[in-house]
């Protein structure tokens, strides 16, 4: 008898284990549900194409501060290529992601920093400017381009592959920081902005063995930058050589980077209403 009800005991602690446990999983996040922040690190590429307009003399020109020049102005651009940029980018994303069904949609926010760059080199200085008559000539050596960071929001869309998996896609706008520097007869660093819209996508599974609220992601981001106006570096202005009266220097380009990264679902909004 005493052996029967030791049985009975350990079957129905063994039955109210399992239904906690499913109860503890059935109440779990499924990926990208509710309120969730995460990390993400991974490396990022893109191209720069340069445009530059300028307003030169009808004919060569020769003054008392300046040495004889045949700039005659014109377009120059990269219209098949451009300016690599490579480097290694991390940051954070926070949103809210809604599950109906097999079928998800959400909103999330990201910033991220690292050391996306191009660095051009010449072998000898170019010169922009002046001469031996004119106290000197203006060149430069090197120049180089750091996005600095970017940010952004968007807007996600997805469906749930099985309960623990899901694949989405997204569309928004990321904007970046970028610090430019040039290195020659004089230092120039200056800081500029480009954005544009953004689109990505991504699949998510979730660490059941760590955590149920806890998942893995895997996503790619494209941004197209657009165009942005860049006049002048450092003191350096269109209108201190009289025998260039004018210029209208463009940067358009686009960008890639490839990600790795854990996100952790801890509140239901539904759950407030």
């Amino acid at each position: 008898m005493k052996m029967k009800k030791m049985n009975l005991i350990i079957a129905a602690v063994a039955l109210l284990g399992l239904g906690s446990g499913s109860a503890a999983y059935a109440d779990a996040f499924a990926p990208g549900e509710g309120l969730y922040i995460g990390a993400f690190g991974g490396a990022g590429s893109g191209i720069v194409q340069p445009k530059v307009v300028t307003e030169g003399p009808a004919l060569p020109t020769c003054g008392a501060w300046h040495s004889c020049s045949s700039n005659r102005g014109g377009t120059f651009e990269a219209t098949d290529g451009g300016l690599g940029l490579a480097g290694l980018e991390g940051g954070g994303m926070m949103g809210f992601g809604y599950k109906m069904g097999d079928g998800y949609i959400g909103l999330e926010g990201e910033m991220a920093a690292g050391d996306v760059k191009f660095k051009l080199t010449s072998a000898d200085p170019v010169t922009l400017s002046g001469g031996s008559d004119a106290g000197g000539a203006v060149t430069i050596q090197s120049v180089e381009a750091t996005k600095e960071w970017t940010g952004g929001m968007f807007g996600r869309v997805g469906v749930y592959v099985n309960p623990d998996t899901l694949f989405s896609v997204r569309g928004g706008v990321l904007i970046s920081k970028f610090e430019v520097k040039t290195t020659g007869s004089t230092g120039y660093s200056e800081d500029f902005y480009g954005g544009g819209p953004s689109v990505g996508a991504s699949i998510e599974s979730r660490l059941a063995s760590v955590d149920p609220n806890l998942s893995v992601r895997i996503g790619m981001v494209y941004t197209d930058f657009l165009t942005a106006s860049v006049f002048g570096l450092g003191s350096k202005t269109a209108t201190r050589v009289e025998d260039r009266k004018g210029h209208d220097s463009e940067v358009t380009g686009s960008a890639l980077s490839a990600r790795f990264g854990l996100q952790y679902s801890f509140f239901d909004v539904n759950s407030l209403f």
